[in-house]
Order: structure tokens, then C-alpha cells, then sequence
């Protein structure tokens, strides 16, 4: 695999890139309710190069978010966003915890275009 990501590929605009693969547990019943808020509150977040909200296929009250941001002070910026805000008051009443969490330093990969991947 030598050879495939430039040099470069970690670092858009002159910083590292910030992932956050994170476990959500949620109350029987309720896990559509979650996501539908998580994707209304994600359309427009400066600096989000990827955010995808997943089904756990192993547990039906589990999601999973992954996420990709140009710079972990945009993601941190993200949270004081209204919509951002909105989708998380709209989820909590139906989360029970939350699991496994990773933080990531993405080096590209397919969607993250001018970072080393191919959009």
C-alpha cells in the first residue's frame, strides 16, 4: 500500500484532521427517533468532512457516528451550533449511554476530498 496517500494526506489546510467513532445506546423502540434527530442537526456544520450515523446491526438499541473533521476545534465548535444544539435536546430523553469512543487522526480515504481520497 506504499505509495497510494501523498506525504501530505493528514494535513488539509495545514493541520491534522480530528475522527470521533463513537457508541450510542438508546432506549428500546426509540433508536429512529435518535438518529432522525442526529441527521437533522448535522446539515451544515463548518468543518464536518464526514459524519455518518450507522445502525449497530448486533444491537437494536445501538447507533454508531463517525465522524471526520478538518480540525478538532471545529468539532468543538460544531457543539454550540443551534441545530447542532436542537438535535441533541431532541435526542437525549431516548439515550441510555454511551459505549465505545475513539478518537482518530484520519489520513484520508474515499469522501474526504483534497485529503488524500477521492470524493
Amino acid at each position: 500500500m506504499a505509495g497510494i496517500l501523498p506525504l501530505d494526506a493528514a494535513e488539509p489546510q495545514g493541520g491534522l484532521m480530528y475522527g470521533l467513532i463513537g457508541k450510542i445506546t438508546v432506549m428500546p423502540g426509540q433508536r429512529e427517533a435518535v438518529v432522525k434527530a442526529l441527521l437533522l442537526g448535522t446539515g451544515s456544520m463548518p468543518g464536518c468532512l464526514s459524519y455518518v450515523v450507522a445502525h449497530d446491526p448486533s444491537d437494536p438499541n445501538a447507533i454508531w457516528v463517525t465522524e471526520v473533521w478538518d480540525s478538532e476545534e471545529s468539532h468543538q465548535a460544531s457543539l454550540k451550533l443551534p441545530a447542532v444544539q436542537q438535535a441533541i435536546s431532541q435526542a437525549r430523553p431516548y439515550i441510555t449511554g454511551f459505549g465505545e469512543r475513539f478518537e482518530t487522526v484520519p489520513v484520508g480515504g474515499q469522501g474526504l476530498a483534497g485529503a488524500g481520497g477521492a470524493a
